[in-house]
């Protein structure tokens, strides 16, 4: 890990210099982040950075996300930060992840915790809900209906449905962790110890690919997608106030350039 994360600052400061950006925080997205890599998994480094203030200053919309393919293992993908201000306005989940990584590659502070700061305001548990509902919904449909599945997929819907448990519970924010979410809301043993047994399998490298369904993991997914999927909830969408987000933009232009 140490020669890779040495590999990944390194990329990211060539990044930087060809595109003439300030990357201000950059952390790691997908199974790293979440807890259930294999020893084979990719690195998904995610960034987010800010053009010299001239960038802005133009008639014309430019590309604002910049994306990377560096070998077989390490792919980044970053946000400009008026787009990421954007997309926190709506309480994008993907960005509320990212910023509340258990691994970081490189941050400034003080902007950060700018941003960090606003996340209460503008985090909408509705829409947060209805993207982890509809990530669960796909995924079960295009990898778990029928009895052989692709098993390594029960975590790209077992995190999502949890996730939509945590919102409704009135937790807040998502955590990041699997197991957090595991071991908060999942009541029953037998199915926390398939769960604890298909993520240690997945640790140690064997391949989970298409298998027989588990019964109780599967059962459990199908009765959750159901019920979710019956309920209405409600609340707002997102907060569409602007000022605050037009003043982090221009006191980290100012700071950073």
């Amino acid at each position: 890990m140490d020669e890779t994360k040495q590999e990944i600052e390194s990329r990211l400061r060539q990044l930087e210099k060809e595109e003439e950006v300030y990357i201000f925080y950059a952390c790691e997205s997908g199974s790293r982040a979440w807890g259930f890599p294999s020893t084979d998994s990719d690195y998904d480094v995610r960034f987010l950075y800010v053009h010299p203030k001239n960038w802005y200053l133009s008639i014309d919309d430019k590309r604002d996300v910049i994306e990377r393919k560096i070998n077989n293992l390490i792919d980044v993908s970053g946000w400009d930060i008026r787009k990421a201000l954007k997309l926190l306005r709506k309480s994008n989940p993907p960005l509320l992840e990212w910023l509340n990584s258990p691994v970081v590659y490189q941050q400034q502070l003080d902007v950060v915790e700018r941003i960090r700061a606003l996340m209460p305001e503008y985090y909408s548990p509705k829409s947060c809900l209805y993207h982890y509902l509809h990530m669960a919904e796909g995924n079960f449909r295009e990898y778990l209906k029928g009895e052989i599945v692709w098993v390594k997929k029960y975590f790209y819907v077992l995190r999502p449905i949890l996730a939509c448990k945590w919102i409704e519970a009135g937790h807040g924010i998502v955590p990041m962790a699997f197991e957090m979410l595991v071991n908060r809301l999942v009541e029953s043993d037998k199915l926390k110890d398939a769960i604890n047994e298909l993520l240690k399998r997945k640790r140690d490298g064997q391949e989970l690919d298409r298998e027989p369904r588990i019964p109780v993991i599967s059962e459990f997914i199908e009765a959750e997608l159901e019920r979710l999927g019956n309920k209405s909830f409600d609340g707002n969408n997102s907060n569409a106030d602007t000022e605050r987000l037009d003043e982090v933009f221009r006191r980290v232009l100012e700071e950073v350039w």
